[in-house]
């Protein structure tokens, strides 16, 4: 089995569930939850979550390790960032992202749900 297939293969113990196309196990640790974030090539948040969550962006902290594919982020106030697997990333609220190329984009998440931004010490959204 390739590395490529275990990052994909379903993850015992975990709780799985789909939203907008996203694929997402998730695990309590203690206070915090890791989560595997499979984004399918193609996934914009705009199109496939905007609808369904109600903001005009992402509200949501992101932290973790991508450990496959590639991502874009816009946020609010114009600024880009891109990401590339092996990577570590910290993204702040405010955003819009999306799949860049054909492979599905692995995040591996840590998060406390809606306490991220205070426990992690982020900012409230993102900014220059």
């Amino acid at each position: 089995m390739s590395s490529t297939d275990t990052l994909l293969a379903p993850m015992k113990g975990a709780q799985h569930s789909e939203v907008g196309g996203v694929k997402l196990d998730i695990v309590r640790a203690g206070a915090a939850r890791v989560k595997r974030v499979i984004y399918p090539p193609g996934f914009r948040w705009s199109t496939h979550m905007k609808p369904t969550v109600g903001t005009d962006f992402c509200m949501h902290a992101h932290v973790g390790f991508l450990a496959q594919g590639q991502i874009h982020m816009e946020f609010a106030d114009g600024c880009i960032v891109e990401f590339m697997a092996p990577q570590v990333v910290s993204i702040e609220p405010g955003h819009d992202g999306w799949v860049v190329g054909n492979e599905p984009a692995v995040l591996i998440e840590f998060d406390f749900e809606n306490d991220t931004v205070r426990n992690l010490g982020m900012p409230e959204r993102h900014m220059h």
